[in-house]
């Protein structure tokens, strides 16, 4: 019995000696300072990182304007406001979704009442009864897919005579051929990084080993072990429903609002005409990346 565990031992040593670097996967443990090194590093390899870029003219734009009207009713002040931006959602929206679209929303906010504390300090009465007016603000959002339009539609805004207007944004939005190019760029400037320091190294380039479009590859270092891996232990702050407290107090029936004003009619095109100011998209730059490790000869 002593020489048959005797000779499972040796058996089971044996087995462990026979398995090759190839098929033993060791897991790598945060905080060591050594492991080991990728499959592609087994034979002489150069890794190379290519990197290209371009300048691209903007091909996106959005502009938002507010609309603010005040009045002792909620219902009233809202229904000022939305009169001030459905005329021109009209207008704009006339050029088409597929080249703007136009998003509407509407707040509203209470004015109270307000009074000076002891320090001669303006506030804010902030009580349910003492609620003195309402403001409503209407913002439209213009989404411009065709940039040629940017102009019109920001005279078209500019005329109807917002509350406040404000910066036009542009941006870039590569289309699919746009991104395949610059990939396919990418791997052509790793090969010719590649073939430029095998040169000056006295070698030459060997079989493709590896293709990481996103470059990742040629970021390990082996030398000093893996990128620890990262966690976030922020947790998110919550609120149960027995922590908040509504209040308020009962108040009477407000008086009989005055009849709403006529709507505003759309922008003249002549006053959109005399708004137009020169808006030129700018340029935005696309980058991309690829590694190619190749074998050296």
């Amino acid at each position: 019995m002593r020489f048959a565990a005797l000779s499972s031992s040796l058996l089971a040593l044996f087995a462990a000696a026979a398995v090759t670097p190839a098929s033993a996967q060791t897991p790598v443990m945060r905080g060591e300072p050594y492991v080991s090194a990728p499959w592609w590093m087994r034979a002489p390899v150069i890794a190379s990182t290519g990197l290209v870029q371009v300048d691209l003219t903007a091909n996106r734009a959005y502009v938002s304007a507010s609309f603010r009207a005040v009045d002792r009713s909620v219902a009233e002040a809202s229904r000022a406001a939305a009169d001030q931006v459905r005329a021109v959602s009209r207008t704009l929206g006339a050029y088409g979704e597929d080249k703007v679209r136009v998003q509407t929303s509407l707040t509203t906010q209470p004015l109270y009442d307000q009074y000076r504390d002891e320090d001669g300090v303006l506030r804010d009465n902030r009580r349910a009864d003492r609620i003195e007016r309402y403001e409503a603000q209407a913002t439209v959002t213009v989404f411009v897919d065709d940039v040629s339009l940017i102009e019109r539609i920001y005279a078209t805004l500019l005329a109807a005579r917002p509350a406040s207007l404000g910066q036009v944004s542009f941006s870039l939005e590569p289309e699919n051929a746009w991104k395949a190019n610059l990939a396919t760029e990418a791997v052509k400037d790793a090969r010719r990084r590649a073939q430029t320091a095998a040169q000056s190294a006295g070698a030459t380039l060997g079989a493709v080993k590896l293709i990481d479009p996103t470059g990742r590859a040629c970021q390990t270092d082996v030398l000093v072990g893996w990128p620890s891996y990262g966690g976030s232990d922020d947790a998110a702050y919550s609120v149960s429903a027995e922590d908040i407290i509504v209040t308020g107090s009962r108040v009477g029936p407000p008086p009989p609002p005055p009849p709403p004003p006529a709507p505003p009619p759309p922008p003249s095109e002549a006053a959109i005409d005399m708004a137009q100011l020169t808006l030129q998209p700018p340029k935005q730059r696309m980058s991309d990346s690829a590694c190619v490790i190749f074998e050296l000869n």
